[in-house]
């Protein structure tokens, strides 16, 4: 009879994870039955009626307080401590790891490829390779949750929330909606399948087979809505006096006009894009219309258009001015554009 107390581990957080589950669970078991027994062993000695004698009875020890107050502060801290370091950890991925980007629906997942391979409720990852989950809800708060890797984490409408983890099985393991989302929450799960490295290869060169659906790469995607949404009427190869260039910009600490400053980030970039009058930089105005209407998956790819954009080009930049004009468009953005301007990539 096949009967596992947890699932299977197939990730290199998932034998630590349950390393420090189950010597949580050994410790309060242990402190329940040690307290437990001498609950029954004194209620039973000086229950009512007993003869066993009371004289002499002590009120203060003070060798037993340290010692039950000072090993619980120790072995608390070491969980603490120990804790602490798997989710730093977990949320410290390595530069070299693979980018996958997951935006949670109702009632579905929907992944996406750096080099535009598409897939909804699979995920199809390479063995012993770092993989870095960026995700965001479209609607309400979702919680990817891949029990043989051991991760899980909240998927936040208008916030990008990261993990990572290295898959060190091959195999199909489930994907799971951890946070009621809906009257289709359960139904709101699939699978995700480790191959070995050249099977996955195959994978992506075949088009994703049957499962996911081929498309231009993330930046060529973001490439083309640049492009037809005019954005490089005003954000051009350098600075100059209606916008900053976006070249080398990600990545980059930013000064603002409000005095405050920050990092040129995947959180940078959608606030930015979304609400361009917000951070505004240092030297510019507010003049960045604010009627976008751009989904995720656009915002995801214009942000590796940016990204893809390399090294700055001027070193010497132009000084805007203050009375720079307002920037108008050449012509309208075609129809279903979320925009008939430039990108607020301030």
């Amino acid at each position: 009879m096949n009967f596992p107390i947890r699932p299977e581990a197939a990730s290199n957080f998932a034998t630590e994870h349950d390393q420090l589950f189950f010597t949580i669970t050994a410790l309060t078991i242990f402190f329940t039955v040690v307290v437990l027994t001498l609950v029954v062993i004194f209620a039973a000695r000086y229950r009512a009626g007993s003869k066993y004698s009371r004289a002499n009875a002590s009120n203060h020890n003070t060798k037993l307080e340290i010692t039950w107050s000072v090993i619980p502060l120790l072995l608390g801290l070491g969980i603490f401590v120990w804790g602490a370091k798997i989710f730093v950890e977990q949320h410290t991925p390595p530069k070299e790891a693979m980018e996958l980007f997951v935006i949670g629906k109702q009632w579905m997942w929907h992944v996406q490829h750096p080099n535009g391979v598409r897939e909804n409720n699979t995920i199809h990852l390479p063995l012993g390779r770092p993989v870095r989950v960026t995700m965001i809800s479209q609607d309400v708060i979702h919680a990817l949750y891949i029990p043989e890797f051991r991760v899980q984490y909240h998927v936040v409408p208008g916030r990008y929330t990261t993990f990572w983890f290295t898959p060190t099985k091959v195999g199909k393991f489930h994907l799971f909606c951890n946070m009621y989302c809906g009257t289709q929450h359960a139904e709101m799960g699939g699978y995700v399948y480790v191959q070995e490295p050249e099977d996955f290869e195959k994978w992506l060169e075949n088009d994703g087979t049957k499962v996911a659906e081929r498309t231009p790469s993330l930046a060529e995607l973001g490439k083309a809505l640049y492009d037809r949404t005019q954005c490089g009427n005003c954000h051009g190869q350098v600075d100059n006096v209606r916008a900053p260039s976006l070249i080398g910009l990600y990545g980059r600490q930013r000064q603002f006009t409000n005095g405050m400053s920050g990092v040129a980030d995947d959180s940078y970039l959608r606030d930015s894009i979304l609400n361009p009058n917000s951070r505004v930089v240092k030297g510019y105005r507010e003049i960045m219309p604010q009627n976008y209407k751009f989904t995720e998956e656009q915002i995801l790819q214009l942000a590796a258009y940016i990204k893809s954009l390399g090294a700055a080009a001027s070193p010497n930049p132009v000084t805007p001015s203050v009375d720079a004009p307002m920037p108008t468009p050449n012509t309208p953005a075609p129809s279903g554009d979320p925009t008939s301007h430039n990108l607020p990539g301030r």
